[in-house]
């Protein structure tokens, strides 16, 4: 598994980076055999890397032998093609790194953990030692994903935990804040990855020289998130603007409260096969599938 003393994070973990949706049937149970075929439909549109278990993967419904399986079955489909990162949505530093074990003898590019998400949040200390613990009992290095509402880190606690954690190696930026991802960039050191994880504003995220994204539009029509990624990097803001807003018109035909499910609808209109959400999450509605429909004629795909 990758050291961070010897990992390159701005060459192994950037560009698109699109969340695989988790291929759940009518009754909530995962198709394994179905990854593959998504992981394929992603590296042929041209992405940087996969991320499997995250929230629009609906990571956090996955229960630990569920957990060893998909990613198990994710990283075979993966084959080394693209770096291979390992979602974690837990609830505790033991849990993390019980999980991470699981992982052992696959080539795992890093993980990317959110802070804790029930009721209870440890203080900036606490924070630190969290993460610090996790990397120190594993050696995976780790992107902090930012988006628990009850527990936001501020931009200056992320910093602080790059600098004091050599095994952090970036931040994942969402919750719609382009600030704190401009601050990132600002104060985060050579080695540090700044990702955007604001779906309604990567072309903004990028300008500003965001390393990549991890976002459930990337997911959704990663083909067209790394058009916009290749025409910002080669400045021709134009092409990029007019595909920003095309993105744009889409994430607002979407629903958060059902946004996983929203977006394998995305992904079964180019051709993939139909998955469901897992219970109690709703899925797509009629009135959806019109709305992503309309916006989606207007797309470079």
């Amino acid at each position: 598994m990758p050291n961070p003393a010897s990992l390159d994070a701005r060459a192994t973990l950037s560009g698109i980076l699109p969340p695989v949706t988790m291929p759940f049937d009518s009754r909530g149970r995962v198709e394994l055999s179905a990854l593959k075929e998504q992981i394929d439909f992603m590296i042929a549109n041209g992405v940087g890397g996969v991320v499997v278990g995250g929230s629009t993967g609906e990571g956090h419904t996955l229960e630990r032998t569920e957990f060893a399986a998909v990613m198990r079955a994710a990283h075979d489909a993966t084959a080394g093609r693209v770096p291979f990162l390992a979602g974690l949505i837990v609830n505790s530093t033991q849990e993390a790194i019980d999980r991470i074990h699981m992982l052992e003898g696959m080539n795992i590019a890093a993980t990317q953990i959110t802070p804790v998400h029930y009721l209870f949040k440890p203080d900036a200390e606490g924070t630190v030692q969290h993460f610090r613990t996790v990397y120190d009992e594993t050696g995976i290095p780790i992107l902090i994903y930012n988006v628990i509402p009850w527990n936001y880190l501020s931009s200056d606690l992320m910093l602080r935990i790059m600098r004091e954690v050599p095994g952090v190696v970036g931040m994942k930026q969402s919750s719609g804040d382009l600030k704190s991802v401009s601050d990132l960039l600002l104060g985060a050191g050579p080695g540090n990855v700044v990702l955007s994880g604001i779906d309604a504003l990567l072309y903004p995220s990028f300008a500003l020289g965001a390393h990549g994204a991890i976002t459930a539009l990337t997911a959704a029509v990663p083909g067209v998130c790394v058009k916009l990624w290749d025409a910002v990097r080669r400045g021709d803001h134009a092409t990029a603007l007019d595909i920003h807003k095309r993105l744009n018109a889409l994430w607002n035909s979407l629903y958060h409260d059902n946004l996983p499910a929203c977006v394998k609808y995305i992904q079964h209109r180019q051709g993939l096969g139909f998955f469901h959400p897992r219970a109690p999450m709703q899925p797509v509605s009629d009135a959806q599938k019109a709305g992503i429909d309309k916006a989606m004629l207007d797309l470079p795909l």
